[in-house]
This record gives C-alpha cells, structure tokens and sequence, in this order.
C-alpha cells in the first residue's frame, strides 16, 4: 500500500480502511517480533494528536507508543528555567515570552508569580512582537525567551536580524534552542532506549528534512518514518514503519511530502547558520549533549541576554518525585509516574510535561480517561495499590535489534 497519497484526511470510511490495513500490518510484526511494535513519537505534536485523534488507543493492543525528547518546554533544563525567572527579576527588564512558560515550575518559583510580585512579564506570539514592545520602551531592556528546536529558531533569527538592522540596542534573547537530532542520537547511543523505530517530527523536518534523519538507519539500524499531524497521516506513519519492521528494513521514509522535503528548507537553515552556532545544551531527563544548542552567534553577541545580564542563580532543583525525564527517554508512559493525575494535574501542575500544551503529561490527562482512572484507582486503593500502575514497561528489542542494517 502506497502510505503516501493519502487524501481527505479526516474522512471516516478511508480512515477505517486504512486501520483495517495498519493492523495487519501490525499483526504481521507482531507474529514477526511476538510481541508489540513499540515506537517513540519524537514530536510533543504527535504525541497531542495521538491521543485527541484517538489513534493511541485504537491500536493498542499492537503498539506502544512512547514520547520522546520532542517537547521544547518540556525539554528545557531546570536550570534555564531558573535562569529566565531570574531574568524577570531584574530591574529595567522585560521579559517577553511564548505563553506556554509562564506556568512552567523553576526551583522556587515560576514567571506567573513573578508578575504578580510585580515582575514585567509579556505574552507575545512571535519574536517580532517582542521587537516592538523594545521599540515601544527604549529605557528598558526586553529580553525574548527563546525557546524551541529548528521550527521556532528561524523566526527568532530573522528577529535578531531585525534588531540589527533597525539599530535597536535594547533587545536580547535567551537562547534555550536546541537541535533535535542530536537528542535521539544521544539517547540511542546511550543505550538504555528499546525501540523498534521513530514517529518523526514533521514540523521539525520541515526544516531538517528527511537527511537530518538518515543517521537512525546508518548508525542504529533502525527505522523511521516522517509524518504529519492529521489521524490519517499518523495512521500511514505507524503503517509504514510496521511495514519496515516486518521487513527487517532500516530505512528513512517521507510519508508527509505535501509539506517535507528530502533536504529541508534551506533558507530556515541559513537563518539558524547566520544567527546561531553549535554549542552544548542541558537537556531535561538527557543531561549535557554536545552541539544540541544554539548559543548566538559572537557576531550577535550584543544580543545575547546571556552575556548582558550577570546572573546569579542558587543551584536548581527538580521537584521531588518529578519524572518528566523518564518520559521524555520514552522509560515510562505519564502513568508510570506517581505523582500524574494525582499531586500533579493542569490546575497545579509540578514538572514542565503537565504544563506544556505539547506535554506527554498533559495530552494523557487530557485525552486518555482511562490511564487518569488508573491512577486515582491505585491511590484509593492504597500504597500496596500504587505499585500496580500502568508503567508502559514492557519487554521490546534493544536498539537497533529489529532492523537489518541500512
């Protein structure tokens, strides 16, 4: 079956012909592996919409699907979150940011409290909305939070080069951006991950393209598949891996072409050439990894919140029982977590993946009642009762295991 002309993506009768095909495809691997596909969707967009189409548990009895390192906020290292609150703090600062941060827990506090204390903190919805309020307020230093992976770099880009070219001298950015390549190569290299093959992210290989993915099959062996966002497109992504798996083939594929490109968008990768360059970054749950982060550029060094502002920061720490980084690995499901759906829920959330609209945490509260009715069923059913929690652990290849080779 050819995954990749697919049309009318929300129509019910091709939706249910197509399921009809997925799962004998997935029965196939299932007779192949004797036991469950098991994917990781990188993107925290896929993982939204693989439970809000319903797809997630329309196939689960023959495929985990697990997150991966693709939220950006979810992703950002405690430390840089402490850093941006800190930011707000100062006198003379405005901080201007995407609205998904403002709840997000630092060590002590969040950027919401911060502006009820008083704090100048704006919700703008682009970089150069950010440029105008440092247009708008000249005696004060604005400070855009830049947070994101290849998808949201460009923009913040074309807004320090805007700065450049209008000559205005009060505008920074605190740059958390991140390559999200590098993150998978590095939680595959370090070996405790057991997948069968990856969900890619069509916003980000929007930008990248499918050769920013090639690595999976050459280095790890295993598969991979681009997709969109709509329940068809997710349901040709897990069809078309399933297919590969059960062929033993490690390859890259573009089941999103209507927006992806073999070579990505060059003029994107030029802004992030221009503005940024490869540094390393703190990932949540991941650690250090080399070249995951683009720091500005010494060209923009003034420009660079980092290097302007003399911050100090006590050390940070994350919230006790906390484990947004072993969802993040694709270790446990949210559910694997004691704290989901019971202390930590959207009205008070307590790590970045309940917070976040493209948070794993979230998405499982939101659109699966089933995993939240687990969890409030182990607390009244007492400490002997929480051990019984769905984990999403589950007996899968080791890396690489199921393919063939590139």
């Amino acid at each position: 079956m050819d995954w990749t002309t697919l049309k009318g993506f929300r129509d019910p009768e091709r939706a249910r012909a197509v399921v009809r095909g997925v799962r004998q495809e997935l029965e196939r691997v299932d007779r192949r592996l004797g036991r469950k596909l098991r994917l990781m969707e990188v993107c925290g967009t896929h993982t939204v919409s693989f439970s809000r189409s319903g797809v997630r548990s329309l196939l689960g009895d023959l495929v985990e699907l697990v997150s991966g390192p693709g939220c950006p906020v979810c992703v950002t290292d405690q430390a840089d979150i402490d850093a941006m609150i800190e930011t707000a703090r100062l006198p003379g600062v405005i901080v201007t940011t995407f609205g998904d941060m403002m709840r997000v827990p630092g060590s002590r506090t969040t950027l919401q409290q911060e502006r009820t204390r008083g704090a100048d903190v704006r919700v703008v919805y682009s970089p150069l909305d950010a440029l105008k309020v440092a247009e708008e307020r000249p005696e004060a230093t604005v400070v855009f939070l830049g947070v994101g992976f290849e998808t949201t770099a460009p923009a913040v880009a074309h807004a320090l080069l805007e700065a450049e070219a209008r000559r205005l001298r009060n505008f920074a950015v605190l740059s958390a951006h991140k390559y999200t390549p590098p993150a998978v190569r590095a939680l595959l290299a370090a070996g405790g991950a057991q997948l069968d093959g990856f969900v890619l992210p069509g916003h980000v290989s929007v930008v990248t393209g499918t050769d920013g993915w090639r690595f999976l099959a050459r280095e790890f062996g295993l598969p991979g598949v681009v997709t969109g966002f709509e329940p068809l497109d997710l349901l040709a992504g897990v069809g078309e891996l399933a297919s590969l798996v059960a062929e033993g083939r490690a390859e890259v594929r573009n089941a999103y072409p209507r927006t992806v490109q073999e070579h990505g968008n060059p003029h994107a990768q030029e802004l992030i050439r221009r503005v940024f360059r490869p540094a390393e970054a703190v990932w949540r749950g991941l650690g250090p990894i080399p070249e995951s982060g683009m720091a500005i550029a010494g060209a923009f060094a003034a420009y660079d919140a980092r290097k302007r502002l003399e911050l100090e920061l006590p050390p940070s720490r994350v919230p006790p029982g906390c484990r947004c980084g072993d969802v993040l690995q694709g270790k446990i499901l949210p559910t694997g977590c004691r704290l989901f759906a019971v202390a930590c829920r959207p009205e008070r959330p307590i790590g970045p993946c309940m917070v976040s609209s493209e948070g794993a945490c979230a998405a499982y509260y939101q659109y699966e009642p089933e995993a939240v009715e687990a969890a409030l069923a182990a607390v009244r059913r007492g400490p002997g009762g929480a051990g019984t929690r769905p984990t999403g652990a589950r007996a899968a290849a080791p890396v690489g295991g199921s393919g063939e080779g590139a």
